[in-house]
């Protein structure tokens, strides 16, 4: 069956906000560059319009991996947006997600209506396209707020990290300074990290042991309560 509606209704879009941590360096976010206008060649977060056919989450699965080859990842729902100056075409709603990855597996591959994909430390941001510095804005206020309850920086950590590597992500994300013996006290003492009995590799200095966060373990403490909390 069949029907007619009596008001017109707006479009329905998708943008991702992808966080990643280069422990060399700083927490990054992923942008493409448009290949098509509005704000043709300007830099924007990966998204696009949902199809009559899918999901939002389907959509914005696609979008990412259509506009950067980033595939695979967990997107969980941050906001929706719809200011009614938005969108310069027209009426347009988005939902936005946002998602943590390891750079090391995911190497990006401009695609679609993207010429370019790059990562960009949040400290020199370029200029963005539509609302996505708003959008950005929002998945950074959540990442600071949910890493303070949840092991949830581990996903941008390679599989085997330093307590260097691990302190240095949440002083990026949080953009404080942390006391180096506090924060590997609290964390060791939670019992959550696996020594892999392995060392760091090519570093001039005296090598730090590599550590993995034991996710098994995280699983069956929270069902009794467990609290993470650093």
């Amino acid at each position: 069956m069949s029907y007619t509606y009596d008001y017109p209704r707006p479009a329905l879009t998708v943008d991702c906000v992808v966080f990643g941590f280069e422990p060399a360096s700083a927490l990054k976010v992923l942008l493409i560059r448009r290949k098509l206008p509005p704000y043709e060649g300007e830099w924007s977060l990966p998204g696009g319009f949902v199809q009559v056919s899918e999901s939002v989450d389907d959509a914005a699965v696609r979008e990412l991996q259509e506009e950067t080859g980033v595939a695979d990842v967990f997107l969980e729902q941050l906001y929706t947006f719809g200011s009614l100056q938005r969108d310069p075409r027209e009426r347009v709603v988005s939902v936005a997600y946002y998602a943590l990855v390891s750079l090391q597996g995911h190497p990006l591959q401009a695609a679609t209506d993207a010429s370019d994909a790059q990562w960009f430390a949040l400290s020199t941001l370029p200029s963005l396209g539509f609302d996505h510095r708003e959008i950005l804005e929002c998945a950074i206020a959540r990442l600071r707020s949910k890493i303070r309850y949840e092991p949830i920086g581990f996903e941008l950590l390679p599989k085997k990290f330093t307590l260097s590597q691990l302190q240095r992500l949440y002083e990026q994300i949080l953009e404080r300074e942390l006391d180096k013996r506090n924060f590997r006290k609290k964390l060791l003492k939670m019992d959550l990290l696996i020594d892999t009995e392995e060392k760091e590799q090519s570093v001039a200095h005296r090598a730090a042991k590599l550590y993995a966060f034991d996710t098994t373990k995280y699983i069956e403490l929270k069902k009794t309560g467990f609290n993470f909390e650093l």
